[in-house]
């Protein structure tokens, strides 16, 4: 019998996970039976929510949680054929069986390449899209604060906030990308928090306050960004990565929500479905007149998951972090 690769979750991390933590393991895999088909890895994904799914959710010694982009190998599946490209949640693994529920076909546009439908096309691009217009119900001209500005999710409502015509501050941890903030995505001010301290350069750049604090950090953010925040602001949930690897720092500034009326509301990606045609409309005509700009780290090989993973908590990527496992 054939067998293909797996990344498996071998012990759970104690704060930041390192290599230890995951093995790149073969697993027997079968020929698919009727109404089946076999798939082939091209892209995956390595996103900032995978991290609490380690403490509990996902089995250990089982394929990473996870999804990306697979081409078809072989069908016996009425809606799909070989060559076929779909988007899946089969979790990390190089090659696999599926029945085709999850799967959507994806079908790349002339003069884009099939990365961006893992980001300003994809999930990553629908959750800032929604979070920013529908939870955060953003208005034109608003004053608008995103953390983690040069990051898969972060960049995308960014860029979607100065194409409604907002004032918009992003914060981000590197002279680099503070500088790609600027120079190419062309927000009104940007932070760079190891520079200074974050609730003063962020006072400082919001003369007129914050409507929507699009949230993806979570403590010393959300700290800062609290007593900004303008009568009825907006706090849209999409992260709290500063808490993912144990840190429970917490935050002083919450009963300023009271008389400010400030609503924070969680989300996820699901909860826009309804939203995916006109995402895609538009985010297609933005990237085709060059009002979405985005970056993204690619690495190369199916074992370099858990790298890419660990990088994300390091700081390590520019905009969304994806592993390359075939052409």
């Amino acid at each position: 019998m054939a067998v293909a690769r797996q990344i498996h979750l071998v012990r759970r991390p104690k704060g930041k996970p390192v290599a230890e933590d995951f093995a790149v393991v073969e697993a027997p895999i079968a020929e698919p039976q009727d109404g089946q088909l076999l798939a082939e890895a091209v892209i995956m994904s390595v996103d900032p929510y995978m991290r609490p799914r380690l403490d509990a959710d996902q089995a250990l010694d089982a394929p990473l949680l996870g999804g990306g982009i697979a081409r078809v190998l072989t069908s016996r599946h009425p809606k799909f054929k070989a060559g076929d490209l779909v988007r899946h949640g089969a979790g990390m693994q190089e090659r696999f069986i599926s029945d085709g529920a999850g799967l959507a076909p994806v079908v790349p546009q002339a003069g884009l390449p099939l990365t961006v439908y893992m980001h300003a096309l994809g999930g990553t691009g629908l959750t800032a899209y929604g979070g920013l217009l529908e939870t955060g119900a953003l208005k034109d001209g608003e004053q608008v604060f995103v953390s983690t500005a040069a990051g898969a999710v972060g960049s995308v409502a960014a860029q979607i906030a100065k194409i409604k015509g907002c004032y918009v501050i992003g914060s981000t941890g590197s002279a680099d990308k503070a500088a790609w903030l600027r120079d190419t995505a062309r927000l009104d001010a940007v932070i760079n928090y190891h520079d200074a301290p974050l609730a003063q350069s962020l006072a400082a750049a919001a003369p007129k306050g914050i409507d929507v604090y699009f949230e993806n950090v979570g403590g010393e953010h959300l700290d800062a960004a609290l007593p900004l925040m303008n009568v009825r602001g907006r706090i849209p949930v999409c992260g709290m990565i500063s808490t993912y690897n144990g840190d429970r720092q917490g935050v002083k500034n919450l009963p300023l929500m009271i008389y400010k009326r400030v609503r924070m509301e969680g989300f996820v990606a699901s909860d826009f479905n309804h939203l995916y045609a006109q995402f895609q409309a538009d985010m297609a005509g933005w990237l085709a007149s060059g009002q979405m700009q985005y970056q993204e780290t690619v690495l190369d090989g199916f074992q370099r998951a858990p790298e890419g993973l660990i990088g994300l908590f390091e700081g390590r990527n520019a905009g969304k972090m994806l592993i390359r496992v075939s052409e």
